[in-house]
């Protein structure tokens, strides 16, 4: 009987120590933390400033990033990778007018996504 215990418990070891050893990068991944976006009328740009700290760009990134104008999905750029280990930049060029609102989502590709949402204005000069 306590043989059995012994070798059920040292299987249950085993696979726990294999499972954290195949799939760490959930153990290590983080949604993005920020969306910082800004939008020039004048020259029709849309930044987005995405904050997502990841040690290896290649492996924990932002894979997916989609714009909405007035809640119709106007765009959707897929990634590879991030250009940044901390924080980073994308512009896109997106047609808006005054009172347009764009709202941004960006998706991590182990977990999680943020969202944010910007009314363009216009400019005061």
């Amino acid at each position: 009987m306590k043989k059995c215990l012994l070798g059920l418990l040292y299987v249950c070891v085993c696979f726990l120590l294999g499972v954290g050893l195949i799939t760490p990068q959930y153990v290590t991944a983080d949604p993005p933390q920020n969306l910082t976006l800004t939008y020039n009328l004048q020259t029709q740009t849309l930044t987005v400033t995405i904050t997502h700290p990841s040690t290896f760009t290649g492996f924990h990134y932002i894979n997916q990033v989609k714009i909405n104008k007035n809640n119709v999905l106007v765009e959707k750029n897929d990634y590879k990778s991030q250009t940044g280990k901390k924080s980073f930049v994308y512009t896109y060029n997106i047609p808006a007018a005054p009172n347009d609102i764009l709202e941004v989502t960006a998706n991590c590709n182990i977990q999680g996504s943020k969202t944010a949402t910007l009314k363009v204005v216009k400019d005061e000069n």
